[in-house]
């Protein structure tokens, strides 16, 4: 199912037979360099069958981004419900092959995750939680019109790895109403 599209991209609802495109994600080591690492096959699914739960249970997640010219998965990204330092907040994620950075794919999709969420859901601000190390996505977040808002620390594969929570405010543009 197409969620978005964009100049360049389409953004879509990953299914099972996706796991190899984002096995070439998630189990490249320089990718994953702020996740502490590559991910294993059983992680990788994991991942995977947990977006589909949150396409299930929220109605979003983190999509495939399909390049147009090709019709290649270069990455994934989307709209998910986080937790940072103790609320609830929608963060728009971005995850893309390194075969892929420096065109500016992540912002193209991560702008359109934002415009859609704020098309969305009833919320006043949107987050991209980024890890302290990762500075592609720190500029990602920015070029999204995004500043930092707080520091927080995510425990995550056994590691307390400190994140910034970028934000950005609801402009008076965007409805107010969920759809």
């Amino acid at each position: 199912m197409i969620i978005l599209e964009t100049k360049r991209l389409i953004l879509r609802e990953m299914t099972s037979y996706d796991f190899p495109a984002l096995e070439w994600i998630l189990q490249d080591r320089q990718t994953m360099y702020a996740y502490e690492g590559a991910f294993n096959s059983e992680e990788t699914d994991n991942w995977l069958n947990k977006n589909l739960e949150r396409y299930r249970d929220d109605g979003i997640g983190l999509w495939a981004v399909v390049l147009k010219s090709s019709g290649k998965i270069i990455g994934q990204a989307g709209l998910t419900w986080q937790e940072v330092n103790g609320k609830p907040v929608l963060e728009v994620g971005y995850l893309f092959n390194r075969s892929y950075w420096g065109n500016g794919y992540a912002t193209e999709a991560a702008i359109a995750c934002k415009e859609y969420g704020f098309e969305r859901f009833a919320v006043g601000e949107i987050y991209s939680n980024v890890r302290d190390i990762n500075i592609a996505s720190m500029n990602v977040a920015i070029r999204n019109g995004m500043t930092v808002r707080e520091r927080f620390v995510k425990h995550y594969r056994g590691v307390d790895m400190p994140h910034y929570a970028f934000s950005i405010k609801r402009d008076k543009s965007f409805c107010h109403k969920e759809k």
